[in-house]
């Protein structure tokens, strides 16, 4: 490494402009700090053995999970079918490593590291909605699970799983409607309804047809929506 290539990590805020209160998402850049190079080897061999164990828990678009989705429900789903979905608290800051607590979130490592750090946080509950023939999915800091439990049930796991780790915190919502990832779900007299969702902070507009940009990448936009909105939308 060469001196004259190297410069210290520095630390910046993004707002969360969709959340209330609007909170700052604190990253760290290090694109050029030194151990940038040994963070991404070790994500290079970590990554793909994750990828391999966790295949039928994690998920990373909404087309998986609609066809995990829809299998599950055509043995499973029913009128006292209920949908929770758990938020992470400040997963990335949270993670335990020796002598300090949390991961650059601009390190290519901590994306591996957290889902290594929940998947032996996660399995416990994994196991305990199978046995219960609930499905879980999860996309990083984002949990989903559907299940056939009375509400009461539900919400008294949930205060139990918040005690496995002191470093893990769940947010939950619990219902027959929820959005997760870009996808809105909702169970209505026992049948499996999705669609399309878009956050609150969505812009109307992707690119300007103005632009400089080529045309085939113009014209691919509303040709990706189109396609997106006929895998999604049930009706």
């Amino acid at each position: 490494i060469k001196s004259n290539e190297v410069e210290l990590a520095h630390l910046y805020y993004l707002p969360k402009a969709h959340k209330l209160g609007t909170p700052l998402r604190p990253i760290i850049s290090g694109l050029k700090h030194p151990t940038i190079r040994i963070s991404k080897f070790l994500d290079e061999l970590l990554r793909p053995l994750f990828d391999k164990i966790t295949s039928n828990t994690t998920v990373t678009s909404g087309t998986k999970v609609i066809k995990q989705l829809h299998e599950w429900s055509k043995r499973n789903i029913g009128q006292e079918t209920f949908i929770c979905t758990m938020d992470v608290m400040d997963l990335y800051t949270m993670i335990p490593q020796t002598e300090v607590r949390g991961g650059d979130m601009g390190s290519s490592l901590t994306l591996t590291s957290a889902n290594c750090y929940m998947f032996f946080y996660e399995r416990d509950i994994v196991k305990q909605v199978n046995n219960s023939n609930g499905l879980y999915l999860r996309y990083i800091d984002d949990i989903f699970i559907i299940i056939n439990w009375p509400i009461q049930h539900l919400s008294k796991q949930i205060n139990r799983w918040n005690e496995l780790d002191l470093n893990i915190k769940l947010k939950a919502q619990v219902g027959h409607s929820t959005n997760f990832l870009d996808l809105y779900i909702e169970i209505k007299n026992g049948e499996l309804f999705i669609k399309v969702y878009h956050k609150p902070s969505y812009e109307p507009y992707y690119l300007p047809f103005n632009s400089i940009h080529l045309i085939h990448m113009k014209m691919n936009i509303p040709y990706a929506m189109l396609i997106r909105a006929i895998k999604y939308c049930s009706t």
